[in-house]
């Protein structure tokens, strides 16, 4: 199988992202020197998906350790200011705000043991690679113990795109398929075209087409027809933050396809790296959710969809109740309702074996 694209590629101390929004047209990597242009970057969906978002934002506060240092700027602030911005670049993906912390706290670290700006930034050069290089780990644990839910010819239909595109490598939804098909399983992949921005349609599509999986488009509103029609076996999906009692906070539609699955038996599975596991949030009723521009709703490649004048809604994410969702997969195992307890058992355990 050929290597999955790759999202974000580093060299100190530039930061090249495929630029998603030209996929699956134009492959155009956008570099990056600065956190400002990298905050813009993750608000544009120039790169997009929790786990991808978070890597981006940890090299994004090296690259503002390294301006400082060469342009002999106070660390601390700059770096506080680069949080800032960075922080600010969306809402929903807590894999955002978790890097960032991680950040800062061995900024503050390395500051407290008289480290000179050099040796500081080195520091967290080092870190963002971890967290970058950690993320696929991850995800390949996480990929083999969803693999282990499919059967060995299963139909899976998938939303959005929680791949490669979307982490540090190999994904987490897509991860899941991934590993299934390294394993030997004949999977078969509906992808939901994911309306307004098409994530689906056009970066599912190319990650698994690239790769030689066995793979076919629907539209949004074809899931419950091809799901009455027998043809579905799994319903798998990444999410941007699921919190303590087990609720997902995924890619609009998400909700829909639950729903869909309630109704005709089929298992909703949800594709959580730990770090996308909010704890601090008791139900998705808490969950900010981000509203992006009506016109990606109201037009498609720039050209206009709807009459003149007309006004759209668009909230990025939906909140996927936990009694919809059969199984939370993570990097820990597999986690089962009732979801206060086994996510927090798994977080435990992944805290203990970090630390042995």
């Amino acid at each position: 199988m050929a290597n999955p694209v790759e999202a974000i590629v580093w060299q100190p101390y530039q930061m090249e992202l495929l630029d998603q929004r030209r996929l699956p047209l134009e492959t155009v990597s956008c570099s990056l020197t600065d956190a400002q242009s990298t905050a813009q970057a993750i608000t544009d969906m120039v790169v997009r998906g929790a786990p991808a978002i978070g890597i981006t934002a940890a090299y994004g506060m090296v690259l503002a350790a390294h301006q400082a240092t060469c342009s002999g700027s106070d660390l601390r602030p700059a770096l506080e200011t680069a949080r800032q911005q960075l922080a600010a670049s969306r809402p929903t993906a807590v894999n955002l705000f978790w890097a960032l912390e991680k950040m800062m706290e061995e900024a503050d670290r390395l500051m407290a043991s008289s480290a000179s700006s050099v040796e500081i930034t080195e520091g967290l050069e080092r870190l963002a690679c971890a967290i970058h290089e950690d993320d696929i780990a991850r995800n390949r644990a996480l990929g083999d113990f969803g693999a282990g839910l499919l059967a060995s010819d299963a139909h899976v239909l998938t939303h959005c795109n929680a791949g490669a595109l979307a982490t540090g490598g190999h994904g987490t939804a897509l991860g899941v398929i991934r590993s299934a098909v390294e394993q030997g399983k004949d999977i078969k992949v509906w992808v939901d075209e994911t309306r307004p921005y098409l994530q689906g349609a056009r970066l599912t599509m190319y990650e698994l087409m690239t790769e030689g999986i066995s793979c076919q488009l629907i539209s949004d509103n074809m899931s419950g027809f091809v799901m009455a029609q027998g043809r579905v076996d799994a319903v798998i999906v990444g999410t941007d933050r699921t919190v303590a009692n087990g609720d997902v906070a995924n890619k609009i539609g998400t909700y829909t396809l639950a729903v869909l699955c309630a109704r005709h038996n089929i298992p909703f599975y949800v594709a959580c790296p730990l770090s996308t596991l909010d704890l601090s949030i008791e139900t998705g009723a808490d969950i900010p959710i981000e509203e992006r521009s009506a016109d990606e709703l109201l037009q498609m490649g720039g050209t206009s969809i709807a009459p003149m004048g007309a006004q759209g809604y668009h909230p990025a994410f939906d909140v996927t109740p936990a009694e919809l969702v059969t199984a939370i997969i993570t990097e820990a195992g597999v986690a089962r309702a009732p979801y206060a307890e086994s996510l927090a058992n798994l977080r435990y355990e992944q805290k203990s074996g970090d630390e042995e």
